[in-house]
């Protein structure tokens, strides 16, 4: 009925994405289950430029020990630029969000060589069994099918968490886009955008309380004779 909360509202506003997962894979049935639920996503005049490429197991385990490898020759590789401006609220926001994360996995703001075993984590998939990476052809600017590839991402990240799993999407994955394409056997002409880190998340994570808050709606919505929407805040 109009104006009731739905399952898909507790859905959303549950997600959240974990740093720690437990080893266990999933069942073939929940990652195609996954997969299918993602391809349902909406796309510019339907395109969908999404491709993706999932690592389980052994592939899993030797391409996380080839990013180690290219962090610690610095070999960096990304294909789309990134950050997050001088000074402003977006800097503002990612430096709180790395304050959270390092606060709660116990590293102190001078701790240079904990900092760095905390990023490389990134590169091991949190210990997820299983990884997503994402790519997208290079169609005009890329504006357009990068927010096709992202809400190919979302349907995946909610499917997940409706079946009572967890991903975490990892644009840290995109930064070494040339080791990830020669282990997969990519073409150049595909770009990877990020990757997603999936599994059962570690209930006993302390990293995994961590809870982000978001901006209250007046501060990103501007209605238009649209009354009464933003009363209650």
């Amino acid at each position: 009925m109009p104006g009731t909360a739905s399952p898909f509202t507790d859905l959303a506003r549950s997600r959240r994405s974990p740093r720690q997962f437990l080893p266990t894979a999933l069942s073939p049935s929940d990652i195609r289950g996954v997969l299918e639920d993602a391809q349902t996503a909406p796309s510019n005049s339907n395109t969908q430029p999404w491709t993706v490429h999932v690592v389980s197991g052994a592939a899993r385990d030797a391409l996380a020990k080839e990013l180690l490898r290219a962090e610690e020759e610095g070999r960096t590789s990304p294909d789309f630029t990134d950050g997050y401006g001088e000074e402003g609220i977006y800097l503002e926001r990612s430096q709180a969000l790395g304050a959270s994360v390092y606060r709660a996995r116990g590293v102190e703001r001078s701790d240079r060589d904990g900092r760095r075993a905390v990023v490389r984590e990134n590169l091991e998939f949190y210990g997820a069994p299983h990884a997503a990476f994402l790519f997208m052809p290079a169609l005009g600017d890329g504006v357009r099918t990068a927010g096709d590839i992202g809400m190919y991402a979302q349907n995946f990240l909610l499917s997940l968490a409706a079946r009572g799993l967890a991903g975490i999407p990892q644009t840290v994955l995109g930064v070494y886009a040339d080791t990830v394409r020669e282990f997969l056997g990519v073409p150049a002409e595909l770009k990877l955008l990020f990757g997603i880190s999936f599994g059962m998340a570690d209930p006993a994570a302390p990293v995994n309380t961590l809870r982000t808050e978001r901006v209250p709606l007046r501060r990103s919505v501007v209605l238009h004779d649209t009354p009464g929407v933003l009363d209650r805040q």
